[in-house]
């Protein structure tokens, strides 16, 4: 997608900045991307074809995607705001509870995105992905980050 048709999708970003930062990629998805792993599509599907956590239930609920991030050493906090040696990931949700989206803040504060099939993206707020495809944030982890 371009520019123009990215915020077509997410009008918030419109008057934010972001930035794409690699081109469509259909091997994997936003969660995978905000648990680092860009080789597998994670999502907690019943019939096994995607990646999921080995013993995390397989629903598509808010608390199995928190004990999926939970696997990887990331805890619940109060807020998506920076915190030196520290990276976040935040839960997108629908209205009907369901999670949609998650992004990874950056060591630079900046948060990164795998907008489905599409492109990578950088941006500077969270709100600029909210709206009706991705939901709001509903929860924000984060993990220690070791040098």
């Amino acid at each position: 997608m371009n520019k123009q048709q990215i915020e077509r999708f997410f009008p918030n970003l419109s008057t934010s900045p972001y930035s794409i930062t690699s081109p469509a990629e259909k091997g994997y998805n936003c969660i995978a991307w905000a648990a680092g792993d860009s080789n597998a599509w994670w999502e907690p599907d019943s019939q096994y074809t995607c990646f999921w956590p080995d013993s995390i239930p397989r629903v598509y609920t808010v608390e199995a995607y928190v004990k999926a991030f939970e696997s990887l050493s990331f805890t619940r906090c109060q807020d998506a705001c920076y915190e030196d040696g520290f990276e976040k990931v935040a839960i997108y949700v629908l209205s009907d509870g369901k999670p949609a989206h998650a992004a990874r803040q950056l060591g630079s504060g900046v948060w990164t995105s795998k907008l489905g099939n599409s492109e990578d993206i950088e941006h500077g707020k969270l709100e600029a992905l909210e709206g009706q495809i991705y939901g709001i944030v509903s929860v924000v982890l984060k993990r220690q980050i070791h040098p």
